[in-house]
């Protein structure tokens, strides 16, 4: 077994690379499994208008490309691989990529969440092109526009009402006539003139071919399919935080998200976690980044107390 690492960082989006940016100006010589697909949710938006920073706004994988260069500057090593399992039980730490086991005296864990889609035809070509699953990153470049949205819990209710501050009508699809959402954030998006419900209905498919120009809907009662135009479709269905592979060892919620406390500590000593994977309200580049901070001042310091 090679000598542990101090630190192995599992995970690359605004988190994971905030956490990395910190740990090696530490001199901590992390090293940083990025998966198959780096750079997490913010891949997939255009444009980001809401970073500090960029008051010109930025695209989403080029804020993710500056913040991976940054890290990497300071001698954060990157492999894009996937981590398929951990040990957590023992010390040093154990995590697996491809076969190969690595040990590590600490871990921080930043592996982000996933929107749930609908798996429609056009949906995955035209995200980022009217589709989105992000109101609160993309509402404002649909100003006195056509605005759909699906789902019928309190997120797809709480999307609608922020729409509603831009669009000239937000309709809210869904497919039966009673929504799971709280009584008093139904009444509040029901009672906004803006916005109207489109009953007993699913979206079939998000059509356009350079950006979104209708959906098609499906009556589920009677069958009947239409072609509804809409500028913008906001997927408000939930998120699912990819903490699967851990297999049970952190603490985590009902809904899989980790429980942090004392900033990022976990319920393992010396494992930390950040970002949206422990974050089901906020679920935002610069809390992402924040919280990533966070986690590797965290690590830094119980590494010091630890090992000095």
């Amino acid at each position: 077994m090679p000598e542990p690492r101090n630190v192995v960082i599992i995970g690359a989006g605004p988190a994971g690379y905030t956490a990395a940016l910190y740990t090696s100006r530490a001199n901590l010589a992390p090293l940083q499994f990025c998966g198959y697909q780096p750079g997490g949710q913010l891949m997939t938006t255009t444009d980001v208008e809401n970073y500090p920073g960029f008051r010109e706004g930025i695209m989403g994988p080029d804020l993710m490309a500056e913040m991976r260069a940054q890290a990497e500057r300071f001698g954060t090593e990157m492999r894009d691989q996937d981590v398929e399992k951990v040990d957590f039980s023992r010390r040093p730490f154990r995590v697996w990529v491809e076969g190969e086991e690595i040990a590590a005296k600490s871990v921080i864990v930043a592996t982000g969440a996933k929107s749930k889609t609908l798996g429609i035809p056009g949906e995955s070509r035209l995200m980022g092109r009217g589709v989105s699953t992000c109101a609160t990153c993309d509402g404002a470049f649909f100003k006195e526009k056509v605005i759909c949205v699906v789902g019928g819990g309190d997120s797809a209710m709480e999307e609608g009402n922020f729409l509603t501050r831009f669009g000239s009508k937000v309709y809210v699809i869904h497919r039966s006539e009673s929504l799971r959402a709280s009584k008093i954030m139904q009444k509040r998006l029901q009672d906004n003139p803006k916005a109207e419900f489109i009953w007993n209905t699913v979206v079939e498919e998000a059509v356009g071919e350079k950006k979104l120009e209708a959906l098609k809907l499906k009556n589920v009662k009677t069958g009947e399919t239409r072609t509804f135009p809409a500028d913008a479709f906001f997927i408000a269905i939930g998120h699912v935080p990819t903490t699967g592979f851990l297999n049970g060892q952190l603490t985590a919620d009902e809904n899989g998200y980790l429980v942090a406390h004392d900033g990022s500590k976990t319920n393992v000593e010396g494992v930390f976690v950040c970002g949206d994977c422990q974050d089901h309200v906020y679920r935002q580049a610069v809390t992402a980044a924040g919280s990533g901070c966070m986690a590797a001042i965290d690590c830094e310091r119980w590494l010091e107390s630890r090992h000095g």
